[in-house]
């Protein structure tokens, strides 16, 4: 329980006043709402493996001598802390946190234009690199996919009756 404490006093700084408020239980475990969260759980952990994978290659070019530009390694660290952003707000959102929600939806709604936008940069990037950003993006697409589903929104959506209720 005191983990919950300390995860519930990060909550609230990254949640702000919304920190709070959750959705409800029936909604919580609606067999819809556990599927999209499963399917972003897995969809996160291909984002994770694809990030770390970026890491492995960059190692791997400076090892055997070639020049990895700084923009490759900043790139590669920013994936990761990210991912790691992206799983705590997706494992709050399934606890129930509305504020966690909205945090990871907005997330997987700009990251895939913010990685095009770079990739498209004519030698900020290698190939490689450029592929990964590609393919990252795409999976941010399909977790943004599930966030938005007419159902996810329905479930997460503001209940003016509420300001605070208990997630579990």
């Amino acid at each position: 329980m005191a983990l919950e404490s300390l995860f519930l006093r990060l909550d609230r700084i990254a949640g702000g006043r919304q920190a709070g408020v959750a959705i409800s239980e029936a909604g919580r475990t609606h067999p819809k709402t556990v599927r999209a969260f499963t399917w972003i759980l897995w969809l996160l952990v291909a984002e994770l493996v694809l990030g770390v994978g970026a890491v492995v290659v960059a190692l791997i070019l400076a090892v055997d001598g070639e020049r990895v530009p700084f923009a490759v390694w900043m790139r590669t660290l920013i994936v990761l802390a990210m991912t790691a952003t992206l799983f705590y707000f997706a494992w709050r959102a399934r606890r129930g946190w509305r504020w966690a929600y909205q945090r990871l939806r907005l997330f997987a709604q700009i990251f895939p234009v913010i990685t095009l936008v770079m990739a498209a940069i004519p030698g900020l990037y290698p190939v490689w690199m450029v592929t990964e950003q590609i393919v990252f993006s795409l999976i941010m697409i399909g977790i943004a996919d599930f966030l938005t589903s007419d159902h996810m929104r329905s479930v997460f959506a503001k209940d003016p009756q509420a300001d605070s209720t208990s997630a579990g």
